[in-house]
C-alpha cells in the first residue's frame, strides 16, 4: 500500500502526466484538493473508489483517511493542483505518514508559473535579460514569510519574479517593488492558467493594481513580475550559435581527429549514472 502524492498540474485536464493519471485511474482512495483539482481528473477514478473532496477537511481528518486505507491495504491517490513541491502543504503530511511507516511517493506535477509562461508564449529566461526565477509569495493570512525572504530581497536581484498567493495582496506587492524595479516595470497576471476561464492581464507596476481591481480578482492567479515579460531588445543564446561548441558540436579539430559528427542511429546509447546524469555530457554546454 502507498501514498501517492499526485500533481494535478495548473488546471487543464491533459496537463497531468501520464504516471499521475494512471495512478488516479488505478487507486481505490482518491483524496483531492476540490477548489484546484480539476473534475476531469478525479472523473478517472475507478468507478468504485472511494473519492474525497479534503477541501473542508483538517488534516486529522485527510490522515484518517489515508491510516483507514493503509489498514485496508488500499493505494491512495492524493492529488494536488500544479506541482506538489509548490505550496503543496504535503510536508506535514508526509510527515505524519512516516511517523506512522505507512509508505507514500511522489508524483511531480506541471507548475502554475509554467502554465502560466506557456499561456503568454514568454521565455522567463531570456539571454541578458534574466537568467533566474524565484518562486515566492507574500504573508497575509497563511504562514508567514521567513525572516529574509522578502519582496524587497528578492525584488533586488533583477531576477524574474513569480508570486504566488498573493492577488489579494497585490497593493503590497506594487508597494514594495516600485523603488526596486520602477513604475513601467512589466507586470502580467494570469488567473486560472490553462483553464477555460483563464484571463490575462498585462500592465505594469504602475497599473497593474488598478487593472485587478477592476476584474475583480480575489484568488487562483499568479503574478509576474520582470523585463523578461516585455523585453525592449533581447541576445541570442550560445545554445545554436555556429561558433559555440560542445560535445555534440564539436570544433573541425576535433572532427578532424575523428569526433565527426554521427547519426542518431550511429550514436552509441547514452549512460547514465547512478543519480541519473549523463555520463561525459557536460550540462554547461548551454
Amino acid at each position: 500500500m502507498t501514498v501517492y502524492f499526485i500533481g494535478a498540474g495548473p488546471g487543464a485536464a491533459d496537463l497531468i502526466t501520464i504516471r499521475g493519471r494512471d495512478l488516479i485511474a488505478r487507486c481505490p482512495v482518491c483524496l483531492y484538493a476540490g477548489s484546484l483539482v480539476p473534475p476531469a481528473l478525479v472523473a478517472q477514478a475507478p468507478t468504485d473508489a472511494r473519492v474525497i473532496d479534503t477541501a473542508a477537511l483538517t488534516l486529522d481528518q485527510i490522515l484518517a483517511e489515508m491510516v483507514a486505507a493503509h489498514g485496508a491495504g488500499h493505494d491512495v491517490a492524493r492529488v494536488h493542483s500544479g506541482d506538489p513541491s509548490l505550496y503543496g502543504a504535503i510536508g506535514e503530511q508526509m510527515r505524519r505518514l512516516d511517523a506512522l511507516a505507512i509508505p507514500h511517493d511522489v508524483v511531480p506535477g506541471v507548475p502554475a508559473y509554467a502554465a502560466a509562461a506557456a499561456a503568454l508564449r514568454t521565455e522567463l529566461t531570456l539571454p541578458g535579460v534574466a537568467q533566474s526565477i524565484v518562486l515566492t509569495r507574500t504573508a497575509m493570512k497563511a504562514s508567514p514569510m521567513p525572516d529574509g525572504e522578502t519582496l524587497a530581497v528578492f525584488g533586488a536581484t533583477g531576477a524574474t519574479l513569480a508570486i504566488h498567493l498573493s492577488i489579494r495582496n497585490i497593493g503590497q506587492v506594487v508597494t514594495d517593488l516600485t523603488p526596486l524595479r520602477g513604475p513601467e516595470c512589466p507586470v502580467v497576471v494570469v488567473y486560472r492558467a490553462s483553464w477555460p476561464d483563464q484571463i490575462v492581464l498585462r500592465g505594469t507596476l504602475a497599473d497593474i493594481a488598478e487593472r485587478v481591481r477592476s476584474a475583480k480578482l480575489t484568488r487562483t492567479a499568479l503574478i509576474l513580475v520582470g523585463r523578461v515579460l516585455a523585453p525592449d531588445e533581447f541576445v541570442d543564446s550560445a545554445l545554436y550559435n555556429p561558433t559555440h561548441r560542445h560535445l555534440m558540436r564539436p570544433s573541425r579539430t576535433e572532427a578532424s581527429e575523428g569526433q565527426t559528427h554521427r547519426t542518431h542511429a550511429e550514436r552509441p546509447c547514452t549512460s547514465f549514472g547512478p543519480d541519473r546524469s549523463i555520463s561525459g555530457l557536460d550540462i554547461d554546454d548551454k
